[in-house]
């Protein structure tokens, strides 16, 4: 069962909530870093999530037309394939989505999805990103629900950015400053429009200071604690114990975060951590170093052949698939899924 079924990704998701642990959710472009991370889960011995963003789907289209549905659709076939040689179970999900791209992605994939189910099969996709944090949340959760619907029906786990993220992410940016922390008000008002289940499972990306791109450890805020008030803001409302945690969150922007600000987000119930940047750099740095030290062989310098074995793409693209994997496998350490794959 190497692409989780719907009842085994809610299983999945269940698991981290109760260990205290959550899955990397890595960002691929292409079949080699597919690859690279499934290696990395397998190697830890790791179920995960792999997700495409609306810039990664385009980029799979090809650049011809660049069509995100077909790029998302391809690889997806192509992970239902080649993920059985794994002994690992990922889901399948689709990463930030803004509203001006819903028309041109999530909702012909979670058609997809629909047609597929009416078959008697499985959603072809197991959860789908839609990013309204750009819009008012009144809008935001509006749509929400309307799309929470589809994906329930078609047996898909929606999630959901209720409040900003910082920095840049396929063209969604927001500024660094005191908005990029969700108030007990803004969770509130999302249980209110989008249930606590009932309605369908959410996954739910709050705000604590999150930044999306590349900065060092100290230079971002962060205030995983606040996840709790949010928890216990919810729980309180509606009548649930002490400690209960009614949302499964999502921790986003977190290349450089500490391994306490990780530790602090994990207990406070975040299920999925999503890694892009960092496995954007470990994939192309061995590719640059091999080309720096290979100058002369990869290219044909002074009327020269070079050397068909440095310039071979499958010379350098197995390096890099290595370093990708390996940067999936210390994320699992980190995330502490490692070693919880079901069996």
């Amino acid at each position: 069962m190497p692409i989780a079924t719907p009842e085994v990704y809610n299983e999945m998701l269940d698991r981290a909530k109760a260990g205290k642990f959550a899955y990397p959710a890595i960002n691929v472009t292409s079949s080699q870093t597919l690859h690279a991370a499934l290696r990395g889960f397998a190697e830890a011995e790791s179920d995960g999530i792999i997700q495409i963003s609306t810039g990664g789907a385009e980029f799979l289209g090809g650049q011809h037309n660049k069509d995100m549905v077909t790029g998302a659709v391809a690889l997806a076939e192509f992970a239902h394939i080649v993920a059985k040689k794994y002994d690992i179970t990922v889901a399948l999900h689709t990463d930030h989505c803004p509203k001006d791209k819903l028309d041109g992605y999530v909702r012909p994939l979670i058609a997809v999805s629909e047609e597929r189910v009416a078959r008697g099969e499985n959603p072809l996709f197991q959860s789908h990103m839609w990013d309204g944090s750009a819009e008012t949340l009144n809008d935001n959760l509006a749509i929400a629900q309307e799309l929470l619907a589809r994906a329930r029906a078609a047996k898909i786990i929606l999630e959901v950015e209720i409040t900003p993220t910082g920095g840049e992410e396929d063209g969604v940016s927001h500024e660094i400053n005191d908005s990029l922390y969700t108030t007990v008000d803004d969770a509130l008002r999302t249980a209110e429009a989008l249930g606590l289940g009932d309605k369908g499972r959410y996954l739910l990306a709050a705000s604590f200071g999150n930044v999306h791109g590349v900065y060092k450890p100290g230079n971002v805020v962060l205030r995983p604690e606040l996840l709790k008030d949010l928890h216990d803001g919810v729980a309180a409302k509606y009548g649930q114990p002490a400690g209960s945690q009614p949302f499964d969150f999502v921790f986003h922007g977190g290349s450089g975060s500490t391994a306490e600000e990780i530790a602090t987000a994990l207990e406070n119930g975040v299920v999925k951590m999503n890694i892009d940047t960092d496995t954007q750099y470990a994939f192309t740095r061995p590719v640059a170093d091999h080309m720096l030290k290979n100058y002369d062989g990869v290219l044909k310098v002074d009327g020269e052949v070079g050397s068909k074995k440095t310039y071979d793409p499958r010379t350098w693209g197995k390096l890099a698939e290595a370093s990708m994997s390996q940067r999936v496998l210390e994320a699992c350490g980190h995330l502490r899924s490692t070693g919880t794959k079901i069996k």
